[in-house]
């Protein structure tokens, strides 16, 4: 198997567009690592790069400690999964996986050893002599995953693969793909803009914005601490909700914007303080706000707002609540007794609130 390291990697294309900047990343061999982020935000270029389907146009990327910079893509020992499928629709099941080896003239009986193994271990044996056409969605990703595995690469490299399957099949073969890292314990590199596919299949995941690696951790740890305001709001859903406002001075100091007056402990002030900022952005978890039918104010970090939508969705309710412009997203992991238009107190749990650099986005404290 192999590590992969990225090492201040950069992809500028001729129309001067930086895709990818100064991306640097060690993984792990065996290590299974998603890059996730929004459109645009640079991680298929930078999956294609590890690749070779793109140039680099600084910096060096290592596979197995070796550099291939230079190097042509078969000639990397990877293997990659698209979205498309890119199966050949006049090839049976069967023809498609084997193809690649037949490429490498790979003896018959070693041939059809590596595609049994493979479509045995995706539970597509039976659908060998079929042709794409006769084939659900979910049947020809399998053929796809399979026509990679029979490699036997160093590395895996994935580009969106379920985004053509329904919610239903995304589950399935998420859990599949899974299963198949465990089984094979081999090194791969999964892109999504899915946060929900991320946080479930990432031993850690690689957050990216406008090309820039904007954070590298183990998803609970991006969940938790995150390093700015964009992770912060990409990362989980529904989003974390965010009030810009001010520090003020006095004892206690408190956060305060046109809707609120939040009391801050006192660690929580000093860290604002050192870091030399008062205008600041509140962040918390729609999770770490808790909510009564007693409309009325009390001590600590109560606001009175009032209900204007609310989602029950099984086995949890979001509660949509707004006081003027300012709006926030609870969740309950039970069913709550409250409608649209009642007034109602919310509580916000002052060791989870977050705060960040509203002109930067940095994470303050």
């Amino acid at each position: 198997m192999a590590a992969v390291k990225l090492a201040n990697a950069s992809k500028t294309y001729e129309n001067g567009i930086t895709a990818v900047r100064n991306a640097s990343l060690e993984i792990e061999d065996r290590e299974f690592v998603v890059l996730v982020g929004p459109s645009g935000c640079g991680k298929s270029t930078l999956l294609r790069m590890i690749a070779g389907l793109e140039d680099v146009t600084s910096g060096d990327i290592l596979i197995d400690g070796r550099r291939v910079n230079d190097v042509p893509p078969r000639d990397r020992d990877i293997a990659m999964v698209f979205q498309n499928y890119a199966l050949y629709p006049h090839m049976t099941v069967f023809e498609n996986m084997a193809f690649g080896l037949r490429m490498r003239k790979m003896p018959k009986e070693e041939i059809r050893s590596r595609v049994r193994e493979a479509a045995e271990s995706l539970q597509i044996a039976d659908y060998l002599d079929r042709k794409p056409k006769a084939l659900s969605g979910g049947q020809r990703q399998r053929v796809a995953l399979g026509r990679a595995i029979v490699r036997k690469p160093k590395v895996f490299l994935f580009d969106e693969p379920l985004s053509n399957l329904d919610a239903k099949l995304r589950v399935q073969t998420r859990i599949e793909i899974n299963r198949l890292h465990k089984r094979l314990r081999t090194t791969m590199i999964y892109v999504t803009h899915d946060q929900v596919e991320a946080m479930t299949m990432g031993d850690r995941i690689v957050v990216m914005a406008g090309g820039v690696i904007q954070q590298v951790d183990p998803p609970m740890k991006l969940y938790d601490d995150p390093a700015n305001r964009f992770v912060a709001g990409f990362i989980g859903s529904p989003a974390m909700n965010f009030v810009e406002g001010k520090v003020t001075a006095g004892r206690p100091a408190r956060f305060i914007c046109e809707a609120l007056s939040l009391p801050l402990a006192a660690a929580t002030a000093h860290r604002l303080k050192k870091a030399g900022r008062e205008g600041v952005t509140l962040g918390i978890r729609p999770e770490h706000i808790g909510l009564s039918t007693a409309a009325k104010r009390t001590s600590g970090a109560s606001h009175e707002v009032t209900v204007d939508v609310v989602e029950p969705i099984g086995n949890e309710t979001l509660v949509y609540v707004r006081d003027g412009e300012t709006q926030f997203c609870i969740r309950r992991n039970e069913p709550v007794s409250v409608k649209s238009g009642m007034k109602i107190s919310i509580l916000f749990d002052a060791k989870r609130m977050l705060f960040f650099d509203t002109k930067t986005g940095k994470r303050l404290g």
